[in-house]
């Protein structure tokens, strides 16, 4: 069976609502949005993040509440949420993820044969 570039998945619909909303302004399709996202978590995974401390963050960004200036989870999670942030400011985080999607295209767009080979 011959590999194709991209998959179709089922997604939750509010999911699908956010991402179309972040997607917007940053001229993004919401694919594209979710695929940043997705990223985005696997460069945060990469960096040691311990699973509850996944959970710890995406239980504050869903909350309604939620405020960058809530109290310390822990020096160690205060120190990635600010090395995160510079890194957005600074445009490095963008362009990493950028250069993540487009190796992770690449990829997928290899023939089935080049991916048994590898």
């Amino acid at each position: 069976m011959a590999s194709t570039a991209f998959a179709s998945v089922k997604l939750p619909g509010a999911l699908v609502d956010k991402a179309r909303e972040a997607a917007q302004p940053m001229r993004r399709s919401v694919a594209g949005q979710i695929e940043y996202w997705a990223t985005l978590g696997q460069a945060l995974e990469r960096t040691g993040l311990s699973a509850e401390d996944s959970r710890v963050l995406i239980a504050r960004e869903e909350s309604p509440a939620y405020r960058v200036e809530a109290p310390a989870l822990s020096p160690e999670l205060d120190a990635l949420h600010g090395h995160v942030l510079a890194l957005a400011q600074s445009g490095a985080l963008a362009a990493r993820a950028a250069t993540a999607v487009a190796e992770n295209r690449a990829r997928a767009a290899r023939p089935a044969r080049a991916r048994k080979a590898a």
